[in-house]
């Protein structure tokens, strides 16, 4: 029920993720009277899908804080229940990133070793993708969190791009040692010291993500959302350039006409929603954020996230990766903390 666009792409996003993945099931969590009338014109989805009713929501501006205090029968924390029951592998969600954070770590708790999730995702870049980890879980992170991402970060990339040994990259302001905040130089010595088979590359700078200098592009969480972010305006409006200038004349529309094939490769290279659908790495359960303002064609992506992180066991992955590099340093007790967006 949570997103910009709920609950009609969520459902048509199910229903194209069956062609594409024609073995699973959905458990759909929310208002019986508002999805069985959805669903009448989807059946292919109707006989794959069972509703769990429930008549609250999460608002995508409510604090988590208050989520987790008075949203223990929502939508949302039903369905990331279903996943600590085991009645669900996985749960894909549009709606309040801070409150689906908060309750995931409280349902599920953290993987052994593990005391702060990190959101990743896949980022485009002239090499191929790379991972990208945080995006907005966590706006402060000390060296011993960022040496878990990395850790994290690692094992995704293993998992999901099937690398054997992925360059670890952590992003500052300059590649040399001595830049950089205390903990971010803290967590490169860390790195450097990290036992196991981390193939640590060193410090990356801004321009290094896109060109792929690394597989696992490692920072916290307010300056990977933000980079995120800023990514994912630069292609729209490189995407809204492109159409300004081909629509300017009649012999720039021409050309467009005779470019409309290398047109085309452009555009689905620049198309984020094709890369919709971040893992809050480090929880005991797989929790699959999609963009809140998500079409379907969107929501379909962030649910084949999910499956792929499921046939790949990532939280396994992970598990065996801690086990290579040794015992992770411990971070102070953690509290619950609200992160930047709603959308992140």
């Amino acid at each position: 029920m949570g997103g910009d666009n709920a609950p009609a792409c969520v459902l048509r996003g199910a229903e194209m993720a069956l062609i594409r993945h024609p073995g699973i099931r959905f458990l759909l969590f929310g208002n019986r009277y508002i999805l069985e009338p959805l669903l009448r014109d989807m059946p292919i989805l109707r006989n794959a899908s069972d509703i769990v009713h429930t008549e609250m929501v999460i608002a995508m501006d409510d604090k988590p804080s208050h989520a987790v205090r008075r949203g223990r029968d929502s939508s949302m924390w039903l369905a990331i229940d279903s996943v600590k029951e085991n009645k669900a592998c996985a749960i894909v969600s549009a709606g309040n990133t801070g409150a689906l954070m908060a309750m995931s770590k409280l349902i599920l708790r953290t993987l052994p070793g593990i005391s702060r999730p990190a959101i990743a995702a896949l980022f485009p870049t002239l090499r191929g993708e790379s991972v990208m980890l945080d995006l907005g879980a966590n706006v402060e992170s000390d060296a011993n969190d960022l040496y878990c991402f990395a850790v994290m970060g690692d094992a995704f990339a293993r998992a999901v791009l099937g690398l054997s040994r992925p360059r670890i990259g952590l992003l500052n302001v300059g590649s040399e040692e001595l830049k950089g905040r205390d903990e971010v130089k803290a967590a490169n010595q860390l790195l450097r010291n990290a036992g196991g088979d981390l193939n640590y590359y060193g410090f990356i700078e801004g321009n290094d993500i896109a060109a792929g200098t690394v597989d696992v592009v490692v920072t916290d969480g307010f300056t990977g959302n933000v980079a995120l972010k800023t990514a994912e305006g630069t292609a729209r409006l490189i995407r809204t350039y492109l159409r300004e200038a081909f629509n300017s004349s009649p012999i720039a529309k021409a050309g467009a006409f005779m470019a409309t094939g290398a047109l085309s490769a452009v555009r689905e290279k620049l198309d984020d929603r094709k890369r919709n659908g971040a893992m809050f790495l480090g929880l005991n359960g797989i929790a699959v954020k999609s963009h809140g303002g998500a079409d379907a064609v969107s929501f379909c992506q962030a649910i084949s996230v999910a499956v792929e992180l499921v046939a790949h066991h990532i939280n396994t992955r992970i598990i065996e990766e801690i086990k290579r590099t040794g015992p992770i340093p411990q971070t102070q007790p953690d509290t619950v903390s609200e992160p930047e967006g709603e959308k992140a």
